[in-house]
């Protein structure tokens, strides 16, 4: 299968999704993590091209990690706009990619990349099957499924998990790929939580640190997914389940049932699957 994943920046779909990447990639899957702008103001004392290229390499190198690949646009950071050019832009990559799943954020969403991100997915998802709409790129046969990474925002409405995917084995690779984005998880991100002085130099020490500051933000994506983890999986191994990420089905594009869903989420039993 061919995944695409369109964040806003260089570590939004690492963060929301890179552990269920991890076991597609695993199973030969072919996905790309797509960053929709260059990160270029991303960060407390550099910018610009110097902050674009950093962030650019360290997509590759967090990529590289989770046996993905990276793809990071030129959109300056925070200006990020539904234009046609950007559409086209996104209508590309989904054809280039053939894609079958394409994973993205909500439109109510805190940052203004984020919700244009989504907007501009969510007006990709019927053009990508229209000929003459960026006829220099064949068109889609069949429509993606569409979906939605986790939020925790509840106006208008509160993100509802149509599938949940346990990643708590997996969960080392996908901090190595978010240890690999070294200007974000332990310099930007810190800063801006008044941390900054926390962050351990040493580079065993500091990924030990990754691992615990960030575990409250797992448990709280976790906490999102236990509907679906609890369907999917089942009661008692939902319990279980330490790490987990989970996406939501948009109303735009290929509505797939639980059978197909269990097909494009290919890391269920048998057992487990009949149940949904």
């Amino acid at each position: 299968m061919n995944i695409v994943c369109i964040g806003a920046h260089p570590d939004d779909c690492e963060c929301f999704a890179g552990g269920t990447a991890v076991k597609w990639s695993r199973l030969g899957h072919r996905v790309l993590f797509v960053s929709m702008t260059n990160g270029d103001v991303g960060h407390y004392a550099m910018g610009g091209g110097p902050l674009a290229a950093r962030r650019a390499r360290e997509a590759r190198l967090s990529a590289e990690r989770g046996g993905v690949q990276a793809l990071v646009l030129g959109n300056h950071d925070g200006e990020l706009a539904s234009t046609i050019e950007a559409r086209r832009e996104v209508i590309g990559i989904i054809r280039r990619h053939e894609a079958d799943i394409v994973l993205t954020h909500r439109p109510n969403d805190y940052h203004p990349d984020h919700r244009y991100a989504s907007i501009l997915v969510q007006d990709a998802a019927f053009m990508v099957t229209v000929p003459n709409f960026c006829p220099e790129v064949p068109r889609l046969e069949r429509n993606p499924v569409f979906m939605y990474l986790s939020d925790p925002f509840t106006k208008p409405a509160r993100f509802a998990p149509s599938i949940a995917i346990d990643v708590t084995d997996v969960m080392d690779q996908k901090l190595d790929m978010l240890d690999a984005m070294e200007s974000q998880v332990y310099e930007w991100l810190p800063w801006l939580d008044g941390h900054l002085n926390d962050v351990p130099h040493d580079p065993v020490a500091r990924r030990k640190w990754l691992a615990k500051t960030w575990r409250p933000f797992f448990a709280k994506h976790t906490a999102l997914a236990a509907p679906a983890l609890k369907k999917w999986y089942g009661a008692a191994s939902a319990k279980r389940t330490r790490f987990a990420e989970s996406f939501e089905i948009c109303e735009y594009g290929h509505q797939p049932s639980d059978a197909e869903l269990a097909r494009l989420f290919p890391f269920f039993s048998k057992r487990k699957q009949s149940r949904t």
